[in-house]
């Protein structure tokens, strides 16, 4: 074990959650590196000095193989697995995806939450939920994750209440528009003109860099600090609704 602990990340084979997972290496924790691509964890954890472990959240079997490597302890969990799968109205919803949404955001972090609960009370540790500013309120297109992370959302709040008695933090980390190189691929089924051009003319989108630097100042506060709730967004989104697309003068 590392001098810092022990620091678990879901979804840690790309964008923010491999970004996460560095800048927690590079803080003095071991890192458990968790995600379905094993080879893409793999490579982390080697890059990092970490752990890699497949782990699709959805999987009671990969859960229960994630709180045994885990051992009696963790410092952090950060319950970044997640992901929004298309953009219909809800007139012509797509429930296949709403269902996977739902299994991935809802059903597999509260599934992780619960499996690594007994360490993280061991250890006094924290758990940083990533959900998103889609949590906040409806857009066009976006019942089903907004829904999703909304849902989320209600796990963070509900949990810090039930564990009031427990010196357990629990966190919540909201980020607006974040430019990585797999979110809007992903939520467009791969069709990478559309996903390009929910950047288009935004100057100076999130990095995953940026949700990292806050998710890692956030679970790295004093014992008696609790982040209930950061938002970040670009300067160029002062609203989910509204983005600035243009130069600045």
């Amino acid at each position: 074990m590392s001098d810092r602990g022990t620091a678990v990340v879901t979804g840690a084979s790309s964008g923010i959650g491999a970004a996460t997972a560095r800048l927690f290496a590079a803080q003095g924790f071991e890192v458990i590196c968790a995600a379905r691509r094993a080879d893409r964890v793999e490579a982390l954890a080697a890059e990092i000095g970490g752990r890699a472990l497949a782990c699709d959240v959805t999987a009671d079997a990969d859960v229960a193989a994630l709180a045994e490597a885990v051992g009696p302890r963790l410092d952090v969990l950060v319950n970044n697995a997640g992901g929004a799968f298309g953009q219909e109205p809800v007139s012509a919803a797509d429930t296949d995806a709403w269902q996977q949404m739902y299994a991935v955001n809802v059903i597999g972090t509260e599934k992780v939450t619960r499996a690594l609960l007994p360490a993280l009370v061991a250890a006094r540790g924290a758990i940083v939920f990533v959900t998103s500013v889609a949590a906040d309120g409806p857009y066009e297109g976006g019942a089903g994750y907004c829904g999703a992370k909304a849902a989320e959302r209600m796990i963070a709040g509900t949990l810090r209440l039930e564990f009031f008695d427990q010196p357990v933090r629990i966190t919540e980390i909201c980020p607006g528009m974040v430019h990585t190189e797999e979110f809007s691929l992903t939520r467009y089924g791969g069709d990478q003109e559309r996903a390009d051009a929910v950047y288009t003319g935004v100057p100076n989108p999130l990095t995953a860099q940026d949700v990292a630097e806050a998710i890692t100042w956030m679970a790295t506060r004093p014992a008696h600090v609790n982040i209930d709730r950061l938002t970040i967004r670009p300067v160029a989104q002062p609203a989910q609704h509204k983005v600035f697309r243009g130069s600045y003068a």
